[in-house]
């Protein structure tokens, strides 16, 4: 256990973002997906990168493998990507996580339905 006067810093995430992007504002947003509900096939306008706090998710960005996230786990969707599934894969309880969506100038929509 580390010294009450220390800061742990543990690593989530290193993620690359698109060449140089310009943000120009952050939103943040606490979603929780029901029991085995799907977000459906979509892409963001822009960078979103996150943390799963409760439950499962299945995460899987096109042409990636499926993998699963739990609590404490970051993702990074990227700008244009296509996210095939970002899941709850828990038939019995919610899952929720936070995302924070890197708006450029002028954008305004948070995702794309595909």
């Amino acid at each position: 256990m580390p010294a009450r006067d220390s800061i742990v810093r543990e690593p989530l995430l290193a993620a690359a973002l698109a060449a140089a992007p310009t943000v120009e504002r952050v939103r943040a947003a606490r979603i929780e997906l029901g029991p085995l509900q799907e977000s459906g096939t979509h892409r963001h306008p822009c960078d979103v990168v996150g943390l799963v706090t409760s439950g499962s998710i299945r995460f899987q960005p096109e042409g990636e493998p499926a993998r699963l996230l739990g609590p404490g786990d970051a993702f990074h969707e990227p700008a244009g990507a296509t996210i095939a599934h970002f899941d709850n894969a828990l038939d019995e309880e919610p899952a929720t996580f936070v995302a924070f969506y890197l708006l450029p100038p002028g954008e305004t929509e948070l995702i794309e339905m595909l």
